[in-house]
């Protein structure tokens, strides 16, 4: 192993100590809660944090956490849909979209709204594995009044297929690696920066969203589709 190497397994060891679990759990917990709910999830990266918050977890062979994580992470993208499918119901038939918005624009709320109309209940399962559709079809699915039971099944199947896959292959991925000391590092640090900039990109992005004009746009789906 070289000085660099070293170096950089010491710094990233530092950060895990001092931030630890726990930070790992607050993050997690509180963008993939976001993400399901509310229209800023369009521009955040859920995939690569929950694929990220393995890979750290595994720095220090924080196992349990990785599996937990994963359950009660599975939890909190279920009620934040719920979340969704709510404002959706109260909010009626109608999304504010932005002209000429790059992502919350009337072209890709008219996407997602006939992924809705043509897949029904198994939309809502697939629809975890879509970054932009994930957030807005909750929205969709209560404006267009789909039967919750069935909702909530949909959604509950959709993110236990997308919640422990993305932590668990990030944390047993970098186990892997154990034996490549410094290619385990870039993977650590790849993910935080990538996490991060991804973070900030998309924050940047809803700001910009958010100061062009807003044009609503319908949501109403078939009357099939939601049964």
């Amino acid at each position: 192993m070289t000085f660099v190497q070293a170096e950089s397994n010491v710094l990233a060891t530092g950060v895990l100590e001092s931030a630890g679990p726990l930070m790992v759990w607050i993050i997690v917990l509180g963008f993939v809660f976001t993400e399901c709910a509310f229209i800023v999830g369009l521009f955040l990266p859920g995939d690569s944090l929950l694929f990220a918050a393995g890979v750290v977890l595994a720095q220090d062979q924080h196992e349990w956490h990785a599996w937990v994580l994963s359950i009660v992470a599975t939890v909190t993208a279920v009620v934040g849909n719920l979340v969704g499918y709510f404002i959706g119901a109260k909010t009626g038939h109608a999304l504010i979209a932005r002209r000429g918005g790059k992502v919350l624009n009337t072209d890709n709320l008219a996407r997602a709204r006939e992924f809705l109309d043509r897949r029904g209940f198994w939309a809502i399962v697939l629809a975890r594995w879509i970054p932009w559709i994930r957030t807005l079809a909750p929205l969709i699915a209560g404006a267009a009044r789909m039967d919750r039971r069935k909702f909530l099944l949909a959604t509950s199947i959709g993110g236990v297929a997308w919640v422990p896959t993305l932590v668990l292959v990030g944390y047993y991925a970098a186990g892997l690696l154990h034996d490549l000391p410094w290619l385990k590092a870039v993977a650590l640090w790849g993910s935080i920066a990538f996490f991060i900039f991804g973070t900030v990109f998309g924050i940047v992005r809803y700001r910009q969203e958010m100061h062009r004009p807003a044009e609503a746009t319908d949501v109403i789906v078939s009357a099939k589709s939601p049964e």
